[in-house]
């Protein structure tokens, strides 16, 4: 079976259901997008920003979903939406990124720094800079939700994504793939051995879906939180001499040690979302890398 296709059971869970993804137009929103389409859900997706280069548009994606234009932040859109719609699922991606460093690491947002390692989804919420202590407040919310009023609701916490149609180019993989495209050396902000879990964003998609599958037959998991992640420690150095070689260059990266406030070493332990929803990734970080270079290639074709 495809990877990009569903099996029977997942398909008949998902066709028809009125759906609403936020942060469609980000980089596992576009992924996700693309695997509810292939299972049969009936989308509605919001949209505050028209980003053309996004997989959701360029990838015409979009021509196959209802579109809601507007922010999350509005109640009255979201009620109008969830009510109009009919809407039984929401995959809640939408975030506002603060730029800085600290605050663009995926780990951090929910965590903060431990030394206790790998982290576990019972490691205290521990947030310093003002994004990542938005998305714990969100992931603490949804929690209270659960054991107040019985929502079905749980989250997901994932290592860094990575993947095509991530269009933030200050970011390590595709700020390093397009230097390489581009004949030059690829800038690492930091000394290269900060060490981190790096997570495909199509693993990041399908797990957005497994999580709302098993929630709906197991209405028990309402307030829990999963991590995902392939388990593996990179240092960054690594990580871009895994696409120099990749990409079969012989360019050194341009290690700049400019990086400050950032978490020296970063895990995340997926053993809870093994054993409670039988989940594996579907991607190794090689596999991952490959087709995100891939994604890359043909989105710089056109100009090359």
């Amino acid at each position: 079976m495809s990877l990009n296709q569903p099996n029977n059971k997942i398909r008949s869970f998902w066709l028809d259901r009125p759906t609403l993804v936020t942060g469609a137009t980000g980089l596992v929103g576009g992924w996700l997008v693309r695997r509810l389409l292939n299972a049969g859900a009936d989308l509605v997706c919001l949209v505050r920003d028209w980003v053309p280069q996004s997989e959701l548009v360029r990838g015409r994606l979009i021509e196959q979903v209802k579109v809601v234009r507007g922010d999350v932040r509005d109640q009255d859109l979201m009620e109008r939406t969830l009510g109009e719609y009919e809407i039984d699922t929401v995959i809640h991606l939408a975030a506002q990124t603060i730029v800085g460093i600290a605050n663009r690491n995926p780990l951090s947002t929910f965590y903060g720094e431990h030394e206790n390692l790998p982290y576990r989804e019972d490691a205290p919420l521990a947030g310093k800079h003002p994004y990542d202590v938005s998305k714990s407040c969100a992931d603490l919310i949804a929690q209270s939700y659960a054991t107040t009023f019985d929502l079905p609701v749980a989250i997901t916490r994932c290592g860094n994504f990575y993947g095509g149609g991530d269009l933030n180019w200050n970011r390590i993989v595709p700020g390093t793939i397009r230097s390489v495209l581009r004949g030059q050396r690829p800038i690492i902000r930091s000394d290269g051995q900060y060490i981190r879990d790096y997570f495909y964003a199509e693993d990041g998609a399908a797990v957005n879906m497994i999580v709302a599958e098993h929630l709906a037959s197991n209405p028990q998991l309402g307030g829990e939180a999963f991590n995902f992640s392939n388990e593996i420690q990179v240092t960054v150095l690594e990580l871009v001499q895994k696409l120099i070689s990749l990409m079969k260059s012989d360019l050194q990266p341009d290690i700049r040690g400019e990086a400050t406030n950032e978490i020296r070493h970063q895990y995340l332990s997926a053993a809870k979302a093994r054993e409670v929803l039988g989940w594996k990734a579907l991607f190794t970080l090689d596999e991952g890398l490959r087709r995100t270079v891939d994604w890359y290639r043909a989105f710089f074709a056109p100009s090359a």
